[in-house]
């Protein structure tokens, strides 16, 4: 079938998305998700133009820009860094959320970088890292740099502990890059409430050395699940079984195995067509997470482990993992040409399970991030062709609009809600721009 703006996620495939993912964004982590089925939605209506030509939303919505890079000044001086990409929002009490917002800048940019403060910086070539900004709404508090010296900070996800994982989506090394004093394709802790006993930049090297895309963690066992956007050869699925599962801010560096996905008979993903299908699934020991001599997707007899073409966002809910591959292509060397694939993946049965494919075509395409209110509505970013939304599916299927980016074809990224739902901060990376929407999220 192909797949419209109107028809992304309806059909019998996909009905069951829409409904796994309802519920409490805390309950992501905490396991205490709402069980009450949320009320029918059928969106919020068309989107009204903005006169400032930045975000079309529907009536009765509004948005702040409240941090722009290269024009807003960080706490403490230098200017906001750009390529604003992951981001999660933790509760900070008295009404505040605290943003830690990744930023995917590579050496040598002309893009503002992460200011290099003492105690901060891995690597002192690289312009990427984080920034931690403290809201009230859609009023800024205060914004400092929480990591530099990386190397392009694409995704992430946070962990159980209130943490956040901050994703390289690189592997080079001074022997690839001569400007580099460090190797890079890690997973840094980033902590925005201060508890790790030595916050300076430690590379969770376990994890693996590769293009990191997002993160996930099984808040029951303490797995680490790991998605890798690469090419040639693709990426790989990964999950970690920490030494220390569950132990809270720098457990992590306490080290464990990492892992490949191994689907039996089935080398690409992509391949798979037909929605319901459910593949079984094993795991590969990987021999040298650190890519010492070769790549880490490339360290497997191809026969042994099974491809992800552009492994996007991963989001646990619900005791399974959403897994995004955003698009495929014949002409690249996947299996098939799609515009995007999640899968739902369930450590219980050892089962994936492809819950949405969107052909070539339709209106809508590469699916990246995800994220759940906690009144349980859902959200996906786009970072496809032409214009891109902010798309609000009801549990039925049908996709909603929620936002345009007027302003240019730039992805949307970072997409994240406030714990009490009444927020939505989003990034728009090429824009350098950090948003906060809110309306009458219950209307629908």
């Amino acid at each position: 079938m192909v797949v419209n703006r109107r028809q992304l996620m309806a059909g019998a495939g996909t009905a069951g998305l829409g409904f796994a993912l309802a519920g409490a964004v805390d309950a992501v982590f905490a396991g205490t998700a709402n069980a009450a089925t949320p009320k029918a939605f059928r969106g919020y209506g068309e989107l009204v133009a903005d006169p400032k030509k930045v975000i079309d939303l529907p009536a009765g919505f509004r948005y702040t820009v409240f941090s722009r890079a290269g024009k807003d000044t960080l706490d403490g001086g230098g200017a906001v860094p750009g390529s604003h990409d992951g981001m999660y929002a933790f509760p900070g009490g008295f009404g505040r959320s605290v943003l830690v917002r990744n930023h995917e800048l590579s050496p040598g940019t002309d893009i503002p970088a992460v200011p290099h403060r003492d105690g901060l910086v891995y690597d002192p070539a690289c312009a990427g890292g984080t920034t931690t900004l403290t809201v009230a709404g859609d009023r800024l508090l205060g914004h400092v740099p929480s990591l530099a010296g990386t190397y392009r900070n694409c995704a992430g996800g946070g962990t159980p502990w209130r943490t956040w994982l901050s994703c390289e989506e690189t592997e080079a090394t001074p022997a690839t890059d001569a400007v580099l004093t460090k190797k890079h394709g890690y997973v840094f802790e980033v902590d925005p409430f201060g508890r790790l006993r030595d916050a300076a930049p430690v590379p969770l090297t376990a994890l693996g050395r590769f293009p990191h895309e997002a993160v996930a963690i099984d808040p029951h066992s303490g797995i680490v699940y790991l998605t890798e956007d690469a090419a040639k050869p693709y990426g790989l699925l990964y999950r970690f079984l920490p030494r220390r599962p569950l132990g809270g801010p720098g457990s992590l560096r306490a080290g464990g195995k990492l892992q490949a996905l191994s689907v039996p008979d089935v080398r690409d993903l992509s391949a798979v067509r037909e929605l319901h299908t459910k593949l079984a699934v094993t795991w590969v020991d990987v021999p040298d997470p650190d890519a010492t001599t070769v790549s880490v997707r490339s360290q497997f007899d191809a026969a042994k482990i099974t491809r992800v073409p552009k492994a996007e966002g991963i989001f646990w809910s619900e005791g399974t993992a959403y897994i995004v591959s955003s698009y495929a292509k014949k002409s690249d060397g996947a299996a098939t040409d799609h515009s995007g694939q999640v899968w739902r993946f369930d450590p219980k049965r050892s089962t994936l399970e492809l819950v949405l494919r969107l052909e070539p075509g339709g209106r809508f395409d590469g699916p990246d991030n995800i994220t759940v209110s906690p009144l349980g509505g859902i959200v996906l970013c786009e970072d496809g062709d032409g214009e891109n939304y902010l798309v609000a599916p009801s549990a039925d299927g049908t996709p909603y609009p929620l936002a345009r980016n007027a302003g240019s074809d730039s992805e949307w990224a970072g997409a994240t809600f406030s714990q009490d739902g009444r927020w939505l901060y989003a990034n728009v990376q090429g824009d350098g721009l950090t948003v906060a929407i809110t309306g009458p999220w219950w209307r629908g």
